[in-house]
Parts: structure tokens; C-alpha cells; sequence
């Protein structure tokens, strides 16, 4: 259940426009600063979650891994989505909530 009320929080802060999506498009907020959190599929590759992982370390960026592609697109009404960068602290905050229970 509180995977689901965090994204529902996904989906409202899509529709904010508060959330970047894509490898090359979160990957640009987090070195600019933009991102508050990063949402990565736990189906990505062994690659794209160790390059996630330690570039969100490095910037200081919280990042969690949940759900799978099929997932994450769905909750932004999109296609398969491995990865988000969620750009506004208050949605950022209350999604972590959610996924630190």
C-alpha cells in the first residue's frame, strides 16, 4: 500500500511538471542540482543502477530503487521508465515517506 501512495505522488508531481525522466534527463539534474530524489527501476541494468548509485552519492541526491520499468512509466503515464529525477523538495520529501517504510 505505501508503495502505491508513493506513486501516486509520482503521478502529481508529473503532472507538476516536477519530475524529469530518462537516463540522459535525470542524470542532467542530479549534476546540475536540480534533483530533490531519484527513483531507479530495480529491473535496470546492473549498470544503470551502479552509475545511479554512485553519482547520487557524489552529488548528494537521495536515491532509491523501486518497482520496475512497467512501473515507474505507468505512474507517470508513460512508456517503461528505468529512471526519475523528482526536481521539487516538498513531492521529494513525501515520496521517501512512502518508500522508507
Amino acid at each position: 500500500m505505501t508503495g502505491n501512495k508513493a506513486l501516486s505522488l509520482v503521478g502529481l508531481a508529473t503532472k507538476a511538471g516536477k519530475v524529469s525522466s530518462g537516463e540522459f534527463c535525470t542524470e542532467r539534474d542530479v549534476k546540475s542540482g536540480k534533483a530533490a530524489l531519484v527513483i531507479v527501476a530495480e529491473d535496470a541494468s546492473e549498470n544503470t543502477r551502479k552509475k545511479f548509485r554512485n553519482m547520487c552519492d557524489y552529488y548528494h541526491v537521495p536515491v532509491f530503487f523501486y518497482g520496475d520499468k512497467d512501473t515507474l512509466g505507468h505512474a507517470m503515464g508513460k512508456q517503461f521508465r528505468a529512471s526519475l529525477a523528482v526536481l521539487d523538495e516538498g513531492f521529494a520529501k513525501g515520496i521517501m515517506k512512502h518508500l522508507e517504510r
